[in-house]
């Protein structure tokens, strides 16, 4: 049996095979009668004839009929390769690909380290950024974002807890692994300076978080500092070797980031996110991924 993300991925693809096929023969038709192109690739649609009605027509970015989307894609359940495969997959991939399709656009994925991806917008390298990214004044100050889910932070901890650790204040003088220039770290930072000043917590940061887990496997820290959802995916995937502690920290919206300037694409964006809202589709991907709990509210 094919995994769950692969099946759907190869049925997904024979569907835009069909489709393209049937717009192949309708573009044969002189008489169209509202002249617009038919959004195939690198072709930009007509004003008005985008799935949800979505005028995009004034939107520089997306006239290559291309939206193209910065994410470090090393963060299960949210944005991940398939094994052995360069094919994304997750919450975060999903959601990008539905609000292309609400906009009629096709949908690039550019895999780029997390502390980096700031800098890759504002320098135009794509469009917009969806990696589970926290919303936070100091980004607000660098970059524009539109919120599409709400999300608390996770501690994960050897299985048994050794250490019981039950919330943040357990953390202080333990060694704690953490992904570089996420949230957590300005957490565990802001701890170090208030509930633990008398007892630092020892931080050690890696460049994915996947390397800060593998660091709480093999002993090198006493918990790991991640998404809750990410922090209970790395339990179940650890062979029993992990768990999560049960409290989840601080829910706090993630956000689509837009560069400044384009206000334009900030606005379609917020307005594709509401038609695949009222859609349904919004509620499915949720499901899908068993993340009801984060919706946005």
């Amino acid at each position: 049996m094919l995994p769950r993300g692969l099946s759907r991925y190869l049925l997904v693809f024979a569907v835009l095979a069909l489709a393209s096929a049937l717009a192949f023969a309708a573009c044969d038709d002189d008489d169209d009668e509202d002249g617009g192109i038919t959004p195939t690739g690198g072709e930009t649609p007509a004003a008005g004839v985008t799935p949800t009605g979505i005028d995009i027509s004034g939107v520089p970015e997306l006239q290559d009929g291309v939206l193209s989307v910065g994410s470090e894609i090393a963060y299960a359940p949210f944005e991940f390769f398939l094994e052995g495969t360069e094919i994304p997959d997750g919450l975060d991939i999903d959601l990008a690909e539905a609000i292309a399709g609400a906009l009629g656009v096709e949908v690039e994925f550019i895999n780029t380290g997390f502390d980096g991806l700031i800098p890759a917008l504002q320098t135009a390298e794509f469009d917009i950024l969806v990696s589970a990214m926290t919303i936070r004044p100091e980004r607000e100050e660098q970059i524009d974002f539109v919120p599409y889910i709400t999300v608390g932070t996770g501690i994960l901890v050897p299985v048994g807890n050794p250490d019981n650790i039950q919330g943040l204040d357990d953390l202080c003088g333990r060694t704690v692994a953490v992904q570089l220039a996420t949230i957590q770290v300005t957490f565990l930072e802001d701890l170090n300076q208030d509930g633990c000043a008398d007892n630092n917590i020892d931080i050690v940061t890696f460049d994915s978080n996947p390397l800060a887990v593998e660091d709480l496997r093999t002993g090198g820290s006493d918990a790991n500092f991640s998404d809750f959802p990410v922090a209970f995916t790395d339990a179940e995937e650890s062979d029993g070797a992990l768990e999560v502690v049960p409290t989840q920290i601080d829910p706090e919206p993630y956000g689509i980031g837009v560069a400044k300037e384009s206000t334009e694409l900030n606005d379609i964006i917020a307005d594709a996110l509401q038609a695949i809202m009222d859609s349904g589709e919004y509620n499915d991907i949720l499901a899908l991924w068993q993340l009801e709990s984060v919706a946005l509210q």
